[in-house]
């Protein structure tokens, strides 16, 4: 190596090379940090794995890589004890961006643990120069004693100079001399952050700072312990997070602390699935079920995604079928396909490839525990049952296992897989069509009425209350053949299923049209249809019902699925069912006075009102001094 300082230019295709990394290569600045100590990672593990295979034979040390600051000189050091560099591997590496040192090793070794080596010492490092004005690099290689060495710098043109410059430890040092506009970072609480972020699970110890404990020195006169304080590095990083390591040596609270650890305000989870595939791509991870409520708070926590336990996003939706985004956890791939910044995911045949891994391995995990304990599993639907529906309805491939374990849950609190209530409803609940009629009710406190009433006539109903039921309705009508999904209240409970056997009615026609009459005059709704229908005689008087069409069209426009705008806001169009059999119909039509007739009808209607928590307001008022004056008279 000459002793005097060599000057040169650094081997790009254009002078603006800088402003683009700075303005446009990486959106956020903060990655500056988590690139150069990625590269210092890489380095370390290399030095690491050539002493593991006999190139290196000198003792290894301490391989803490340690990130510091000066707040008064407004410098940040990077500083690793791993392969270092010569200065002819500088100006390879460093000066000529076409190179990369990981890919010069990888091909050096031609061996299968050539994968574990990460990251490329090249692009990723000029990402310094987003925040610096000038950028020092203090090497000393592997391959030298401790004599030599290098020091580069740059100003962040294309002007760079090296000299010689003796080292007294193998590895690099990274000075950055911070910009007046980004001084920002030259802050413990703001680098200990990015650290904390990014490289929270990297596999090489990094030292921030240090930490002052409380250690026990001897006793006093007293025979009572001391304490004295002690400094310790601060170790920002957990080397070995749960996901590497193997799961039959891992028991149920190392998955829960860690758990904690990822996500520290939450409840338990409900379970988990770890995943450990090595072909044909590499993937790791920890995905946890949590206790999600029917308001779909998944923003709160999320996926994180980890390359080599570098962290890179938690924007997984390519990775990560779009139902399970509902998961908690972390998933690491090599395999997975980044842009030059590690920002953003880039779709391949790789990535579709995990997604479907993810979602075969999901479908398996849930089915075993089904098979292996269904009453455990049985207490978890309500808080699964999310992710299970919105898989059946979002992936057909995800819904031909599901089909398996979905559960269906009754009034009774008893729940069937599908096959299992199609066989328990098959007999009673089949209308003259042979169809099966699968009743259902989205709200059991309101509909009580309506479930009392089909109980009577031994019919079962189901509850579908959750925020995806409406669209899980019409995706189970269209896959369980000659089946028909109807609400408890879309019609009485004689149409509902609607057999050829008819209840006798004890109205003549002609009191009928008396009786419809006075309810149309009584009500006076355009947007209500009255009709006088035979049911028992214990039924209501009046019974409110909307078609299955507009139940259903309504339930969708709530979770945003209406899909049919050409029917633009439609009016609430209700069927008034009046039961001619009830003695309440028989006073009416008994009463001398028109008056009186219309305040019975209009004071049974709006029992049925009050019944599905439609009345309120004037309307709730109107009604209580009615039936005040009726008690009275």
């Amino acid at each position: 190596m000459s002793a005097t300082v060599e000057k040169g230019t650094i081997s790009i295709n254009t002078e603006n090379i800088f402003p683009i990394i700075k303005k446009f290569l990486y959106s956020d600045h903060e990655i500056f940090l988590r690139e150069l100590v990625s590269n210092a990672v890489d380095a370390t593990q290399k030095i690491k794995r050539l002493a593991s295979i006999g190139e290196y034979q000198e003792e290894l040390g301490d391989l803490t890589i340690e990130v510091s600051f000066d707040s008064k000189k407004k410098t940040i050091t990077i500083s690793d004890k791993g392969l270092g560099m010569t200065a002819e591997e500088i100006k390879k590496y460093i000066n000529q961006i076409a190179f990369s040192g990981a890919t010069e090793f990888v091909e050096k070794l031609k061996g299968e643990d050539a994968k574990d080596i990460i990251g490329k010492f090249g692009m990723g490092f000029y990402s310094a120069f987003m925040v610096s004005k000038k950028v020092e690099i203090h090497t000393r290689s592997y391959t030298e004693d401790e004599k030599a060495g290098s020091l580069w710098e740059c100003d962040g043109t294309t002007e760079f100079s090296i000299q010689p410059k003796a080292k007294t430890e193998r590895g690099t040092d990274i000075i950055l001399h911070i910009d007046k506009d980004s001084e920002e970072f030259v802050d413990e609480f703001r680098l200990k952050g990015i650290l904390e972020k990014y490289g929270k699970f990297l596999p090489v110890p990094i030292k921030f700072g240090t930490t002052e404990e409380q250690v026990e020195d001897g006793k006093d006169k007293d025979g009572n312990p001391k304490y004295k304080s002690v400094k310790k590095d601060r170790i920002i990083n957990n080397t070995q997070p749960l996901w590497t390591q193997t799961p039959s040596e891992l028991s149920d609270e190392d998955y829960l602390a860690f758990y904690k650890e990822l996500y520290p305000m939450s409840d338990d989870p409900l379970f988990w699935i770890h995943l450990n595939v090595d072909y044909p791509f590499n993937l790791t991870g920890i995905l946890y079920f949590p206790k999600i409520k029917n308001d779909f708070d998944v923003q709160r926590n999320k996926i994180q995604l980890y390359s080599r336990q570098v962290f890179i996003t938690d924007e997984v939706k390519d990775v990560v079928p779009e139902f399970l985004m509902l998961l908690h956890g972390v998933i690491d791939s090599p395999d997975i396909p980044l842009n030059v910044s590690r920002s953003y995911l880039q779709s391949d045949s790789n990535v579709k490839k995990i997604n479907s891994h993810i979602t075969k391995k999901v479908a398996d995990k849930l089915g075993e525990l089904f098979k292996n304990d269904r009453e455990a599993f049985q207490k978890k639907w309500d808080d699964i049952g999310i992710f299970v529906k919105y898989g059946a309805i979002s992936d057909e491939k995800f819904y031909e296992k599901a089909k398996d374990f979905i559960l269906l849950k009754n009034t009774k609190e008893e729940y069937f897989t599908i096959e299992e209530y199609k066989e328990k409803t098959s007999e009673i609940q089949t209308d003259k069509d042979k169809n099966q009629v699968i009743l259902y009710t989205t709200d059991p406190a309101k509909q009580d009425a309506y479930i009392q009433s089909a109980n009577k006539k031994g019919y079962d109903v189901l509850i579908l209350d959750g925020v995806l039921d409406s669209h899980f309705i019409n995706h189970m009508e269209q896959k369980v053949e000659k089946t028909t999904w109807k609400r408890v209240d879309s019609e009485t409970v004689e149409k509902l299923v609607d057999k050829d056997e008819k209840i006798e009615s004890v109205l003549t026609d002609e009191e009928k049209e008396s009786i419809t009459e006075v309810f149309n005059t009584a009500i006076n709704n355009p947007n209500a249809t009255v009709a006088v229908e035979s049911m028992p005689e214990d039924e209501l008087p009046v019974v409110i019902t909307l078609s299955e069409f507009m139940r259903r069209w309504k339930d969708m426009q709530k979770t945003g699925g209406g899909g049919m705008p050409m029917f633009g806001d439609m009016p609430e169009q209700i069927n008034v069912a009046v039961n001619g059999n009830h003695k309440v119909i028989r006073r009416i039509l008994e009463a001398k006075k028109s008056t009186f007739k219309e305040k019975l009808a209009k004071q049974s209607y709006d029992l049925a009102l009050l019944s599905q928590g439609m009345l309120e307001g004037k309307a709730l008022t109107d009604f209580i001094n009615r039936s005040s004056d009726l008690i009275t008279k």
